[in-house]
């Protein structure tokens, strides 16, 4: 068992409150997103979009529409992850084309894999297709929470908020985005006191079964 590793996913919790002051560095922030970027999908199809808040004045309207979470303002920066829309051929063909470039091989050779993909997706209700990219969107996160523990960035995963109301102040929609989640990085403030709160998880008997 890699202990390095279980010690900073014990070390790292749901931070509350962020300390202003303290910045990620240029190469802190490329690796969380990094990190994001290179999250397994479905298809690999990566039907998403990660946004990242630096202006204030934004977030401080974004911070409204968070419920007044001061997560939202405080941290070093704000993630809002967001699914892309109207999934169809035009973007499909867009990631086959990217498939045929990066590995250099003839588009016609993935032919049959870009017909399951539109098999599918022709199949699904615009609902269904937008429950399926949320499912990809937290498998994103959670690369994302994985790979700031690992390099002692404190981070905030948030659901707490209103995602018409950020959709609208960060005109998504115009570029075919929705936000589903938020994760605010950055480093935790001396005055959180969830920083002392002994992490509580059931024990493994209770969430692991073996078959």
């Amino acid at each position: 068992m890699n202990n390095e590793y279980i010690k900073k996913i014990t070390w790292r919790y749901a931070v509350k409150k962020f300390d202003p002051s303290k910045k990620l560095s240029d190469e802190q922030l490329s690796l969380v997103l990094e990190a994001g970027r290179l999250a397994p999908s479905s298809f690999g199809l990566q039907a998403w979009k990660i946004a990242v808040i630096k202006d204030p004045e934004i977030r401080k309207k974004l911070k409204d529409a968070a419920f007044g979470q001061t997560q939202v303002t405080d941290a070093s920066h704000l993630l809002v992850l967001c699914i892309r829309k109207n999934i169809g051929e035009q973007f499909v063909d867009h990631y086959i084309n990217t498939i045929a470039k990066e590995r250099g091989v003839n588009i016609s050779s993935l032919s049959g894999f870009k017909e399951g993909m539109l098999n599918s997706f022709l199949q699904k209700t615009e609902e269904e297709k937008d429950e399926w990219s949320t499912r990809q969107v937290y498998i994103m996160l959670g690369f994302i929470l994985s790979a700031c523990a690992e390099n002692g960035i404190d981070a905030c995963p948030m659901e707490g908020f209103d995602p018409k109301k950020f959709d609208e102040i960060l005109k998504l929609k115009l570029d075919g985005f929705e936000s589903r989640v938020l994760c605010a990085v950055g480093f935790r403030s001396e005055n959180d006191e969830f920083e002392k709160m002994k992490k509580v998880r059931f024990p493994k008997e209770e969430i692991i079964t073996e078959i």
